[in-house]
């Protein structure tokens, strides 16, 4: 069931530890409700909400529609619970939905302030599924859910160069509890980031059950096999358009319902060196009411790639051709803004509502790419983050609206080196701040949401998954960190992950494009 509360949209998960009820099956009896000082009513306080405290409060109103943009298609999950059944189960909840009541509720307001101010972090071990050795928390909602990648690869490749990538599926966690959100006929899904939004919709990309004709290979598996955007709503996955051609990918999704990413439009990219797996041209692409639309490029530019989109309708990306990412680009109303750099491209991968973007740029020598943040938004300079000491490359890819930016560094080999979360010009490892009991270290922090939560990836430290790598989500705590990981790991774990993989994972994210 989704629900708003007062002016901004929320979810209320109904659950009773999974196990079985009467009334609502495995969900029944407490109703969880996050809640940030920002969605108060304005008349209900005179005093300062940032802190800390217990308020009782008694509202009487109908459940309206969800928050509307203009020009937007609007679309329901219905009258279930995210995770519920159909039939009679339900009616208790459906009768909630139809009619006005009042409601008394007592709201915990988090005690969540800057992240980088908390002490340390709560560390949940999302892990992988089944038999897979990665795990990655791609994206987090303001609910704290997860949209969690799980990988595989085959046995005895995991140090190969060629080893490749077996399997990969996406999942929704929700305190530990995983969805497999299927597949659009093949035999795998993935993320390019892959956005779930305060509604539980979900974006990312699935193989179907055709060959590619082309012979691409877009998802990446190497099954070769078509590649095409989705969107799931509960229960079901469903295909987007393509501009024409085969294969396209859905890489974010506002509370809107807006979904940002790229398609291809049937024609082959002639910027392609020969031999090129993927040779077709692949545009900045936006879902509106069904419909995918191109976004433009820069004068010049064949190819790009639409990363991010804030509730205001504003997407980030960038402009290039095959083989680079030219420019740092953000879209609004149909109008592309060139992104400063230091002089060798840029590529943006996140933005808030305030508009300030984080994202990635060539260095000023041309020899690696930095993490960067425009402050300003689009028409401001950028301002470069400094490498974590001893890494040799880092991107930025997630930043919320209090300004806070997590990203990830990676060693002289490309290897994922270090999770990190940047505010007020002062970087911080989160190694430093895990504890070292949560047995993980960091080594990529994708996004941040309102709460301060970051969703990421971490190698297990110890144990019997020792070198896995699996999927977190971290709260920010007001505790003494005591021993953290990085006193435990002064040095960077070994992970089971070939280097190919590696190379993966960063043509995946677009970081490939400025490696010469």
């Amino acid at each position: 069931m989704l629900w708003p509360f007062w002016d901004r949209p929320r979810i209320l998960l109904v659950r009773h530890s999974f196990s079985n009820s009467e009334v609502l099956g495995p969900l029944s009896h407490v109703i969880v409700v996050n809640v940030e000082y920002q969605m108060l009513p304005p008349f209900s306080l005179r005093r300062s909400v940032r802190s800390c405290e217990l308020i009782l409060l008694s509202i009487e109103y109908s459940l309206p529609e969800r928050r509307a943009l203009p020009d937007v298609t609007r679309t329901h999950l219905g009258t279930e619970t995210f995770l519920g059944r159909k039939g009679e189960d339900m009616s208790a909840l459906r009768r909630l939905r139809i009619f006005w009541m009042p409601w008394v509720a007592v709201v915990v307001l988090g005690c969540f302030s800057d992240a980088v101010a908390q002490t340390s972090y709560k560390v949940a071990d999302l892990g992988t599924e089944g038999n897979d050795i990665l795990g990655c928390a791609m994206s987090v909602n303001d609910l704290g859910w997860t949209e969690v990648m799980a990988q595989n690869l085959p046995p005895g490749q995991q140090d190969n160069l060629f080893g490749m990538l077996l399997s990969s599926r996406i999942f929704i966690d929700i305190d530990g509890f995983k969805l497999d959100l299927g597949t659009l006929g093949g035999t795998n899904s993935s993320s390019n980031w892959g956005e779930i939004n305060d509604f539980g919709e979900t974006v990312g990309f699935s193989e179907t059950a055709a060959l590619d004709p082309n012979g691409e290979d877009i998802c990446g598996i190497g099954t070769h096999h078509t590649c095409l955007p989705f969107l799931w709503q509960f229960p079901k996955m469903r295909a987007l358009p393509t501009l024409g051609g085969n294969n396209g990918e859905a890489s974010a999704i506002n509370n809107g319902g807006q979904i940002v990413g790229f398609a291809e439009n049937g024609a082959q990219d002639t910027t392609c060196p020969a031999g090129t797996t993927n040779d077709q041209i692949a545009l900045p692409a936006i879902w509106e009411k069904g419909t995918a639309k191109p976004l433009p490029l820069v004068s010049g530019d064949v190819d790009g790639f639409a990363f991010w989109i804030n509730d205001q309708g504003q997407a980030v990306g960038y402009s290039g051709n095959c083989t680079t990412a030219t420019h740092g680009a953000s879209w609004k109303n149909n109008v592309i803004s060139v992104l400063a750099d230091l002089g060798n491209g840029a590529l943006a991968q996140g933005i808030n509502n305030r508009g300030q973007i984080s994202g990635q740029i060539g260095s000023a020598d041309g020899s690696t790419f930095l993490a960067g943040v425009w402050l300003n938004g689009a028409d401001g300079p950028v301002t470069k983050i400094d490498l974590p000491l001893g890494d040799a490359a880092a991107f930025a890819s997630g930043i919320n609206d209090r300004g806070q930016v997590v990203g990830s560094s990676l060693d002289a080999h490309f290897n994922w080196s270090h999770a990190f979360i940047w505010h007020d010009n002062v970087l911080t490892n989160l190694d430093t701040l895990f504890p070292a009991s949560a047995n993980l270290f960091p080594i990529m922090g994708n996004k941040i949401n309102e709460r301060g939560q970051i969703s990421g990836m971490a190698i297990v430290m110890s144990g019997p998954h020792k070198g896995d790598v699996h999927a977190f989500l971290a709260t920010p705590v007001n505790e003494r960190v005591g021993t953290s990981v990085a006193d435990v790991a002064p040095t960077h774990p070994k992970a089971n992950l070939s280097a190919d993989v590696n190379k993966q994972l960063l043509q995946r994210f677009g970081l490939g494009r400025f490696q010469k």
